[in-house]
């Protein structure tokens, strides 16, 4: 038989011979491996964040790794993650592992289906004694290139900033390696800054990145100190300015010359060419205004009647804060001073007894900024400054 089937081989044409060859070779060929991601796994632990990499022969899986943030208890701020190394059998993915704080036994039974397009995970995820089911369905697959362009680039912390238009002159932020930053936050308290509680919550990109992103608020005066001796520390791998109070449509740069007493900013007299400008406009008087020495802002309050049910006489008590600093780091021959938004309470101060009155407005009420009789542009003209325009980016 073997030999007849080579005699009719022989007789066809040397063209149909390499095709069919050619065919054998193809048919012979394996799918190529390729690697797939799932990023927006539903149906898992409740919340989770849910990242499964396949190395996968078309839809059939060889092998995975599944990485889960979670957190470890209901309504709870802090993250908790398992990795867990998956072995391919068929439709089935199973491993086991344990948590990488807590050191949690970690088991994974899942089972994979192709389903059209997506694909399907059911099964079991054990967390110490509690039992998780899986019902997770119409998932799609990314390739590396489509999942690494979902992952956002960590770009908030300028190293050396131009000028103070895109990052705040008092705002700073260290990237710190988890393990190190708690020795970093210990060196704070001999530091006079202020340190964003939210930045301490330690999230699922810093646990996946194995480093935090601290934000602080100092001086601008200070901040390039602050800097320079947070870089030089231990874990430490970036520490720059970043995003903090300045709003561009809010601030003014102005000649630094006349403000300025011994090579420093002279705060005594912007303090009171500030609080001047803004009696006028708000048609209130100055009650007090203090630089606070941790974060160089100039807090500010006024008062006036309240127009709030006449007969009672009540006061209006008005907050303002306000920053200088030099227009970009090093310094220049600029200055730039932002103006928050004003804020006020309304209070009995008439002689007792009192009023004890609750602010009770609704949160759509709260959103509307309160009016500042047009401080900035007014403060602008006073300074012989310049305004943000947002449009072109520039200074006019």
């Amino acid at each position: 038989m073997r030999a007849l089937l080579i005699s009719l081989l022989a007789l066809l044409p040397a063209t149909d011979l390499a095709l069919a060859q050619g065919k054998s070779a193809a048919k012979a060929t394996p799918t190529a491996t390729e690697t797939r991601y799932f990023s927006n796994l539903d149906g898992f632990i409740d919340g989770a964040d849910v990242v499964l990499k396949e190395t996968r022969q078309g839809k059939n899986a060889t092998s995975a790794v599944l990485d889960v943030c979670f957190s470890p208890t209901k309504d709870s701020d802090r993250k908790e993650r398992f990795v867990v190394n998956l072995t391919a059998n068929g439709q089935s993915l199973t491993g086991t592992s344990q948590t990488l704080g807590s050191k949690t036994p970690v088991s994974v039974n899942l089972q994979q289906k192709p389903n059209g397009e997506t694909f399907d995970f059911k099964g079991v995820v054990g967390i110490g004694t509690a039992t998780h089911e899986i019902n997770s369905t119409d998932n799609s697959d990314l390739s590396e290139k489509e999942f690494e362009e979902t992952q956002s680039a960590d770009e908030s912390i300028a190293q050396a900033p131009k000028d103070f238009t895109a990052v705040s002159p008092e705002a700073v932020g260290v990237r710190v390696a988890l393990e190190a930053a708690s020795d970093f936050l210990k060196t704070l308290k001999t530091e006079n800054v202020e340190v964003s509680l939210s930045s301490l919550s330690i999230g699922c990109d810093a646990l996946r990145a194995g480093k935090l992103v601290i934000n602080l608020s100092v001086d601008p005066e200070r901040a390039a100190a602050v800097i320079a001796k947070a870089k030089a520390f231990p874990g430490v791998t970036t520490a720059g300015w970043t995003n903090g109070v300045v709003d561009m449509d809010r601030a003014i740069l102005f000649p630094a010359a006349g403000w300025r007493d011994g090579g420093k900013i002279d705060r005594a007299k912007i303090a009171s060419t500030v609080t001047a400008t803004l009696a006028q406009t708000l048609e209130a008087k100055l009650a007090s205004a203090n630089w606070d020495e941790v974060t160089g802002r100039l807090k500010m309050t006024f008062k006036r009647p309240s127009d709030t049910f006449p007969a009672l006489q009540l006061t209006e008590v008005i907050a303002v804060e306000a920053l200088v600093s030099a227009d970009k780091p090093g310094g220049s021959d600029k200055l730039m001073l932002w103006l928050s938004s004003p804020s006020d309470t309304t209070v009995d101060e008439n002689t007792p007894p009192r009023l004890n009155l609750n602010d009770d407005a609704t949160g759509e009420e709260e959103s509307e900024p309160r009016s500042d009789g047009g401080a900035v542009p007014a403060l602008a003209k006073e300074l012989k400054g310049q305004r943000w325009d947002s449009e072109s980016s520039t200074w006019q």
